[in-house]
């Protein structure tokens, strides 16, 4: 991709394929990506706001507008664009000069998305799962064709996705294809970080078993075909929960994620991993302290990171991250589980492959599906391919859960 690249900024080359790639679902517009990149300077996190956020309030207002006239296919089409856009937006906002822009933003985001989805054909629907003394927000999707009891998708955010990702990495798709949908804020997730102050824990089936639980209260659904995709980072929490929630048919983790901390202490000399390992609480938060007022980039990207986790301090983010690791629980998993193993994979290298041998699943249920640069396909969760990631992924669905 190099001849095609927008920014020499990986990171905003990364945002903006995602962007890009979002025009599949119809979740963005190819101009309007690039006509919003086009007024953005290389690595100006100020201007990657303001554009964006100004493209995304452009689009608000425009769905407004149609909403007010009852024209709902065009309100749910630019609430759509907006909450990409809006989304888009706020990534980098903990590398500007006022981060406390972040909530406002991403409250901005999910008034879009809710916007889209009160005016989808059939509405999304919003739900309330029940979690320990509380409740995770979620959205039921229905597809409009087959018969009940139909197979149920549960979809599984990442560490840093927005509810709208959902719709374009997996609900889009399955309702195409007559599944009904399930997505949900985990803690650390969109409205349970934002709204209810909740963190990211490991043992994710915490979490996965209320939501199944839920799930089968729902009517239509087929209690033997419960599915659950995961992307990112979810790529490790949704091998964690199917190696202790049973009640799942079917897996898919987008990439395997066989240790989160990798990520982490790639960026880490030497030095300070020592510390870490040591215990150096102290001196490991002294030296990071100081590494970040060299670079803003680095202070917003380490920000953004610890937040979902509710620590303290760096040092406290990274001895929980460790944490996050299938060692000793991989062995556990015996479902159906389909890897994506995505070339280029720039967070997690080599670990979908690892998850792969792992699992206890039977050679013949288990799938390694390798997505690659000659296809358009490289690249952390295959941004700029995702018909043909719907297109394996669902195939491999309608097989193992025997639906057509």
């Amino acid at each position: 991709m190099a001849r095609n690249r927008f920014f020499k900024s990986d990171d905003f080359e990364f945002m903006l394929s995602l962007a890009l790639g979002a025009t599949y679902h119809q979740g963005a517009d190819v101009g309007e990506c690039l006509t919003t990149a086009a007024r953005i300077g290389d690595g100006d996190f100020e201007e990657w706001y303001r554009e964006w956020k100004a493209t995304a309030d452009r689009l608000a207002a425009a769905a407004k507008s149609s909403e007010m006239g009852g024209r709902r296919f065009s309100a749910r089409s630019a609430w759509l664009r907006a909450a990409t856009y809006y989304d888009t937006a706020a990534f980098f906002l903990d590398s500007t000069d006022a981060p406390e822009r972040m909530a406002p933003t991403w409250e901005l985001h999910r008034g879009a998305w809710d916007g889209f989805a009160r005016n989808s054909d059939p509405p999304i629907e919003r739900v309330a799962i029940p979690y320990q003394e509380t409740e995770l927000e979620g959205y039921l999707f229905r597809a409009r064709a087959g018969e009940a009891p139909r197979p149920l998708l549960l979809l599984n955010n990442g560490s840093d996705g927005p509810i709208s990702a959902m719709w374009l990495q997996g609900a889009a798709a399955a309702l195409d294809r007559g599944y009904d949908c399930l997505a949900f804020d985990g803690p650390g997730q969109g409205a349970a970080l934002w709204r209810q102050g909740l963190y990211f824990r490991p043992d994710w089936e915490a979490v996965v078993t209320p939501v199944v639980d839920f799930a089968l209260g729902l009517d239509g659904i087929d209690p033997d075909r419960i599915a659950l995709l995961g992307v990112s980072q979810a790529g490790y929490w949704v091998p964690r929960a199917v190696a202790f929630e049973k009640r799942i048919a079917a897996a898919v983790a987008d990439p395997g994620v066989w240790d989160v901390s990798t990520s982490w202490l790639a960026h880490l000399p030497p030095p300070m991993i020592g510390l870490l390992e040591a215990g150096e609480r102290d001196r490991f938060n002294h030296y990071m302290e100081e590494g970040m007022r060299e670079s803003d980039a680095q202070r917003g990207t380490l920000t953004f990171r610890e937040r979902p986790y509710g620590k303290e301090t760096p040092f406290d983010a990274f001895k929980v991250v460790r944490e996050y690791s299938l060692e000793g629980v991989a062995g556990k998993i015996t479902c159906p589980i389909l890897i994506t193993d995505p070339e280029d994979e720039q967070f997690w290298p080599g670990q979908s492959e690892m998850v792969h041998k792992a699992v206890a699943t039977p050679a013949e249920k288990k799938s390694l599906v390798a997505f690659r640069a000659a296809e358009g396909a490289d690249s952390h969760c295959e941004p700029r391919a995702l018909g043909l990631r719907d297109e394996r992924v669902f195939d491999w669905l309608d097989e193992v859960l025997e639906f057509s």
